[in-house]
């Protein structure tokens, strides 16, 4: 999955895949998770939150979405 670089102490790219609701984390110290059935405008309010890291910490990895580590 192709991720666009962000400006962030914690997070260092963010993807995701509109037809498989996924969105994919790179966090700064490299490990990259996958979180199911997000939806879309989830991403677009994380991709253009002030602080991508407070949103995802607040919206999305306490949300209770599944996920894995993939790197």
């Amino acid at each position: 999955m192709r991720r666009e670089q962000v400006q962030s102490e914690a997070l260092r790219s963010i993807g995701y895949d509109p037809d498989e609701r996924v969105l994919e984390v790179e966090f700064e110290s490299g490990d990259v998770y996958r979180y199911r059935d997000v939806p879309p405008e989830l991403h677009a309010r994380l991709m253009a939150a002030g602080s991508h890291g407070e949103f995802f910490v607040a919206h999305v990895r306490n949300a209770g979405f599944d996920y894995e580590q993939v790197e």
